[in-house]
């Protein structure tokens, strides 16, 4: 069932269209799994943990099964923060952004009147914590009579905060035909209560998250506007000297918009993505082995299997929408025993990715600055007297150390003759 695509999921054309634009090329572990039983309105228990795409999952079944004609609350999902109902309302009008499905998010510390007036306007899907989301019940403001599916999103959570009350008076209140899905990253036994009391033969979807480290690989990110996303990635390139990366991109669109840009630039780049026949794929990845190019850019789907032991550093110039995909992505370079680089792109509420993704994956990933044009030469410096200590230590420098004490007869100073070979290394990795 995991090898489903989202075409076979037996979505609209209009849905599709919104995941297109969303660069999900195929569906998580979680997605295609839960996606077709609930679409059979199915009740489902699905464990997974943050960062699986769950929110897809129930996302799109669930607005492809309501009706947008009728003006009425026809879902609603129980979120144990106002942080995620944020996030799951964003999401979901992403993937409505073709269909006219209205959504809004309640919680605590908004004004309860804009709610109040939302709702009264006509709403298809709520998502809210189960406090306010009582809060309304009780003022009357929220007719639960239509409800025809229900959400309970990271459930174990909300019953650690103490939810448990709230969310067994709202069940209580919708309708008892309505299908009832649970998300959750533990099973504890208060949820297996919950499920037994409030679910029809519920299906048990589930899936296993991997701890994947790639422990040599030194990971960075840097908070980068959208816009400028290309200057930062051009500079990095230039500044590190580097000759061989993967630049990861989340869309098709995004893969080809920024392989003309940096083409146009003057760099050794091309496209990799699903919208290629195999035998343009095995052309671009011939020359990318044959260093004929020197940044691949690549989508995940189109990228999967890419073994190429030299690639210097990973671009994550989107980040991927699981954390799975990120391990992934990263694992591309630091093979064969050797060390690599990834760097991660990160704008606004990115920087929330970011830390779930380290601590669902164990991995360290370091803040660093964006380098400025006048950073370049201090940082090329330092690589170089990293470079310069370490062939040193190599040895094996005989006929090298012979030159230099040619110069050193001449009347050479050791520190003037070691300042020019450094200026002229630099001017010309400058050229």
């Amino acid at each position: 069932m995991e090898s489903l695509t989202f075409k076979e999921l037996c979505l609209s054309k209009d849905m599709y269209k919104a995941i297109e634009d969303l660069g999900y090329e195929e569906p998580t572990p979680i997605q295609a799994q839960s996606i077709p039983f609930i679409l059979e309105g199915r009740d489902v228990i699905g464990q997974a943990q943050t960062g699986t795409g769950k929110t897809a999952a129930f996302g799109i079944p669930a607005i492809e099964m309501l009706n947008p004609d009728i003006n009425k609350v026809q879902v609603i999902i129980l979120c144990p923060t106002r942080e995620l109902a944020n996030q799951v309302a964003e999401e979901l009008s992403k993937l409505s952004k073709y269909q006219k499905t209205k959504i809004l998010p309640i919680y605590g510390g908004r004004p309860i009147e804009r709610q109040i007036k939302a709702l009264r306007r006509g709403v298809h899907i709520v998502v809210g914590t189960p406090g306010r989301v009582m809060d309304h019940i009780e003022r009357k403001t929220l007719r639960l009579d239509g409800v025809e599916m229900v959400v309970l999103d990271e459930a174990d959570e909300m019953l650690d905060m103490g939810f448990r009350e709230d969310i067994e008076l709202i069940l209580d209140q919708v309708p008892e035909n309505r299908q009832t899905i649970l998300f959750s990253a533990t099973m504890p036994k208060p949820i297996l209560r919950l499920t037994k009391r409030y679910q029809r033969n519920p299906q048990m979807v589930k899936t296993v998250h991997k701890k994947l480290t790639v422990p040599l690989v030194e990971q960075f990110y840097f908070e980068v506007k959208s816009h400028l996303k290309t200057e930062v990635l051009c500079r990095l390139i230039d500044i590190y000297n580097v000759k061989s990366s993967l630049v990861f991109c989340n869309t098709k669109k995004q893969v080809d918009q920024l392989t003309e840009t940096m083409r146009s630039r003057g760099y050794l780049v091309d496209a990799l993505h699903g919208d290629l026949k195999q035998r343009q794929r095995d052309k671009v990845m011939s020359s990318f082995r044959d260093g004929d190019i020197e940044t691949l850019i690549a989508t995940d789907v189109a990228a999967r299997g890419i073994d190429v032991e030299n690639i210097e550093v990973v671009f994550n110039y989107d980040i991927p929408q699981d954390e799975e995909s990120y391990i992934h992505r990263i694992g591309r370079t630091g093979r064969a025993g050797r060390g690599g680089t990834a760097f991660t792109f990160a704008s606004g509420k990115d920087i929330r990715k970011i830390k779930s993704i380290q601590k669902h994956t164990g991995a360290k990933i370091i803040r660093k600055n964006i380098p400025s044009q006048s950073d370049v030469e201090d940082i090329r410096a330092e690589m170089l007297s990293q470079r310069v200590k370490d062939t040193i230590d190599a040895g094996h420098m005989g006929k090298y150390i012979h030159w230099v004490e040619n110069l050193l007869e001449e009347d050479y100073a050791s520190v003037d003759i070691g300042a020019a070979l450094v200026k002229i290394v630099l001017a010309d990795v400058k050229k």
